[in-house]
């Protein structure tokens, strides 16, 4: 068998027990896709092949390994049910294949590629679920709580437009090579109908990267002075106020809502 990759940030699940329960917490209903990132060497994809045939739906799989893609190929692909995908995630639109809302993704991925995955996978059209192998630490910074030393610009940029939840701890002992840190399976929900529109999202990530630049000074205060937003101070002033936030507040006080409730009143 070929080593891992380094290149690729390549760590195997081994452990059949976490593959199984994993692949228990997908629910397939009628005329959904399940789209699985970076299958390696299959510990979770005979059991998601499993689920879409019991289901009579469909299963993609998307493989940038050459290798890996090669084998997973003459293992799936004379089933009608699979189609695999030899290419890089980023490359592939997820809402290209299937139907808005009928996509649920599953993926053990590269620890080094979990935010432009992540990110990638929240632009519109949204999947109706993701479900995610990452590092514990960045499970921990997106579920955290306002207030807390997790909570930042990933927890925002996650949570502005979707709900995230914690499935699975899963010990650095379930890989092959063994990493050096724990992982967590956290499945997230793009809110549906979306909270804010397109051009209201665009605010929202531009407000998110303002604020965590400057998260030890106050809401107030980086409004009227960051480059990106250089709000006069009354203008700022209201805006705050209107959206329930305090300008004497940091950043990590104000909750998703409340970063939502700011984009909606940002001036283009």
């Amino acid at each position: 068998m070929r080593p891992p990759k380094r290149s690729l940030g390549q760590c195997f699940l081994v452990d059949r027990g976490v593959a199984a329960r994993i692949v228990e917490t997908v629910r397939v209903g009628p005329g959904e896709t399940v789209l699985e990132i970076g299958p390696g060497r299959g510990a979770l994809t005979g059991g998601l092949a499993r689920v879409v045939r019991a289901a009579g739906e469909r299963l993609v799989l998307v493989e940038l390994d050459d290798h890996l893609a090669g084998a997973l190929e003459r293992r799936f692909g004379r089933d009608p049910a699979i189609e695999v995908i030899h290419g890089d995630i980023l490359d592939v639109e997820p809402g290209a294949l299937a139907a808005p809302r009928s996509l649920k993704v599953v993926g053990n991925i590269p620890y080094n590629l979990t935010s432009p995955i992540l990110f990638h996978l929240l632009s519109p059209p949204r999947p109706a679920e993701i479900l995610l192998m990452v590092q514990r630490e960045v499970a921990a910074r997106i579920l955290a709580a306002p207030g807390t030393r997790a909570y930042g610009a990933l927890t925002v940029g996650v949570r502005g437009v979707a709900e995230a939840e914690s499935v699975l701890q899963v010990s650095s002992g379930a890989f092959r090579p063994r990493p050096k840190v724990d992982s967590s399976v956290i499945r997230i929900r793009p809110l549906d109908p979306p909270p804010l529109l397109p051009v209201e999202e665009q605010r929202l990530r531009r407000l998110t990267r303002a604020l965590f630049q400057w998260r030890r000074k106050q809401l107030g205060k980086i409004m009227r002075d960051h480059p990106e937003l250089r709000l006069a101070a009354p203008r700022a002033s209201e805006l705050l106020r209107a959206a329930g936030v305090r300008a004497a507040d940091r950043p990590e006080a104000v909750s998703p809502e409340g970063f939502r409730a700011m984009a909606r009143r940002l001036p283009v």
